[in-house]
């Protein structure tokens, strides 16, 4: 197999990090992306801001060879939306010589196998090429598969039993997946409707603040969040305590909307059947209907859902490789402990790399979130990490391969200064706004009965959105130990409610 590329599947975060580690290697490679550009599932959430800064979603080889190319590398502590991860790291990165030569657009791939023998062949396998077929007929041959092809295209379903609600399928033109853009591109179906979002992680969290936001601007705009556990508790995060501080205010800002009732909760909320009204979204609504165990039906009537239910790797092209997938995460065998949601969190999964990623295939490997399997507790420095091990064994450096190094952010201490700048960052606000609400924030804090309080009066004189405000106002009481907002009328307070051998003031 010698002189046969590496061949990369995917060029978004983590599939071009491959490519960045193999070029730095001097290492032949092969990258095909499905898409007709660079990372073209992290453009369809473009407008999404991720929660950790840049410092945790570059690469160590990218920034190297990019900074050797006269890059100039991002403030580490701001935080990237995913058009700016593409326009100022992934798409020059692509454009470097040693990785554009070696990039092919619009090649899906539809299975893979080895040269001449099938999955039951065991002789001389190790020293079989792989071979790459796509989906215009032509075959690409490899001496090794880094799958980083991700699972965006094959979102969860709505059934709370993991199968498709009956209607499922026929009620799709009423669906939208994870992260629409509701404030912009795809305000006209959200704007002054009704809508339902399924699902607990942090794309319905994003979701459900967006509309909020949205809310204030269409005020016919209404929510509801459906959950399948019977409280949202685990939804909200570390809240002022996490180490990604946009991270802990996207939880706070979630609680937030649920206990001020600009969302509305639908706990135990087991979808098992979706039908639609109409002919078509814009003549009537859908009803999403869950049943008890005790066989009683609840059903909701709106005019769109959003399914933010996850993702799951798709492993039908690798039907013919030799793979050993955990029955329950579908992951690696050995990575579906180090990664079970029911266990651990983004931050407290442990390092893993070449070893732990392998399967009884020699030379195939799933990295990035295709790796976790289920598990949406994905985290981009992961991904990094685990593509730097895999290809330092592959060029026989096993000392660099077995020295996984992850220092990944758990919940923890954060300051509360850092953690207003993250959710101002989020919120759009400039460097210069947030200062001036920081001023103006200290300027009413004698005068306020809470430091939530004191934040929505400085906001409301900045011209804060009162969503935008609120959010920053809950960040404040989960900092400074008062009670969220309780109401939504004309002057919406925050409650000083002193936590044990604590004062509720600060400094």
């Amino acid at each position: 197999m010698a002189g046969l590329p590496t061949i990369v599947i995917g060029a978004g975060p983590v599939g071009l990090a491959a490519a960045a580690q193999l070029a730095e290697r001097g290492m032949a490679f092969t990258v095909l992306e499905a898409g007709p550009q660079v990372a073209a599932s992290v453009q369809a959430w473009g407008h999404v801001q991720l929660f950790s800064p840049w410092r945790y979603n570059t690469d160590s080889a990218a920034r190297r060879l990019l900074t050797a190319a006269g890059w100039t590398e991002p403030d580490p502590d701001l935080l990237p939306t995913g058009s700016d991860l593409v326009e100022r790291y992934l798409r020059p990165l692509s454009e470097l010589p040693a990785i554009k030569a070696n990039l092919r657009f619009g090649c899906r791939v539809t299975a893979i196998s080895r040269l001449g023998i099938d999955r039951v062949r065991s002789e001389g396998r190790d020293r079989t090429p792989f071979v790459v077929r796509l989906d215009n007929g032509d075959e690409v041959l490899g001496q090794a598969i880094i799958d980083a092809s991700g699972t965006w295209t094959n979102p969860n379903v709505l059934g709370g039993n993991g199968l498709p609600a009956p209607g499922e399928a026929e009620a799709a033109a009423w669906i939208n997946h994870a992260l629409p853009d509701v404030l912009k591109a795809d305000r006209e179906q959200y704007a002054g409707k009704h809508t339902i979002v399924v699902g607990a992680g942090h794309s319905a969290a994003n979701t459900l603040l967006a509309l909020a936001e949205l809310a204030d601007l269409a005020p016919d705009t209404r929510i509801t969040w459906a959950i399948r556990s019977s409280s949202p508790g685990g939804s909200f995060g570390g809240g002022g305590a996490d180490e990604l501080p946009a991270r802990g205010a996207l939880g706070s800002g979630l609680k937030m909307l649920v206990d001020t009732g600009r969302v509305q909760l639908a706990a135990d909320f087991r979808t098992v059947r979706v039908h639609a009204l109409a002919g078509s979204p814009q003549e009537g609504g859908v009803e999403l209907t869950s049943r008890g165990p005790d066989g009683t039906e609840h059903t909701i009537v709106a005019d769109r859902i959003v399914g933010a239910t996850g993702f799951r790797p798709d492993y039908r092209f690798a039907d013919e490789l030799r793979l050993e997938l955990d029955p329950i995460m579908s992951a690696p065998k050995p990575v579906a402990p180090l990664i079970d949601p029911n266990q651990h969190s983004c931050g407290t999964v442990r390092p893993h790399g070449i070893d732990e990623l392998a399967h009884p295939e020699p030379g195939y490997f799933a990295v990035g979130m295709k790796s976790y399997g289920r598990a949406p507790t994905f985290l981009m420095a992961t991904g990094h990490e685990q593509v730097r091990s895999i290809v330092a064994g592959m060029a026989g450096d096993w000392v660099a391969a077995r020295d996984v190094q992850l220092e990944l952010p758990d919940t923890g201490v954060c300051s509360a200064t850092a953690g207003s700048e993250a959710i101002a960052q989020r919120l759009g606000l400039t460097h210069a706004e947030h200062e001036r609400l920081l001023t103006l924030t200290a300027k009413y804090l004698p005068s306020s009965p809470s430091a939530g309080a004191a934040v929505l009066t400085a906001a409301r004189e900045l011209g804060v959105s009162e969503t935008s405000a609120l959010q920053l106002a809950a960040f404040a009481a989960e900092q400074f130990d008062v009670a969220p907002v309780v109401n939504l009328g004309p002057d919406p307070q925050l409650v000083v409610v002193p936590a044990a051998g604590n004062s509720a003031c600060c400094n």
